[in-house]
């Protein structure tokens, strides 16, 4: 008798839950990422990062245009950062520098835009 390898395929997990493989992947350079894909998580990335700014921005309390700005050069540097540097895609597979940098933009500029002002407004007045 032969003895077969032994493979460990993973599951999917019932309850929604990213799988360790799932986490590998959002910094493995070598993953294949299809433009939904991609776009969902820059898009959450986004999302994360503009709740963690507004209440962060709220709670100091900042007040003023540049702070906005800084919002978005930051929004934008890590956004870039991360699928340029970390996940080395081709940004021409996924619609240019444009598409991938708008993704998820205007949502994340609303959430963090709310966030900013409840914060503030209910903790220093």
């Amino acid at each position: 008798m032969k003895e077969g390898k032994s493979v460990n395929h993973q599951q999917p997990h019932q309850n929604g839950h990213l799988s360790p493989s799932k986490f590998a992947k959002l910094f493995d350079p070598e993953a294949s990422w299809d433009k939904d894909q991609l776009g969902d998580v820059l898009h959450w990335i986004r999302q994360g990062l503009g709740l963690v700014c507004g209440f962060l921005w709220g709670s100091i309390p900042l007040v003023g245009g540049i702070w906005f700005i800084l919002f978005l050069a930051l929004s934008t540097g890590l956004i870039y950062s991360y699928y340029a540097v970390i996940l080395k895609v081709d940004e021409e597979e996924f619609g240019g520098h444009g598409a991938l940098l708008q993704e998820g933009l205007f949502a994340s500029v609303t959430l963090f835009l709310l966030s900013w002002i409840l914060v503030y407004s209910l903790a220093h007045f």
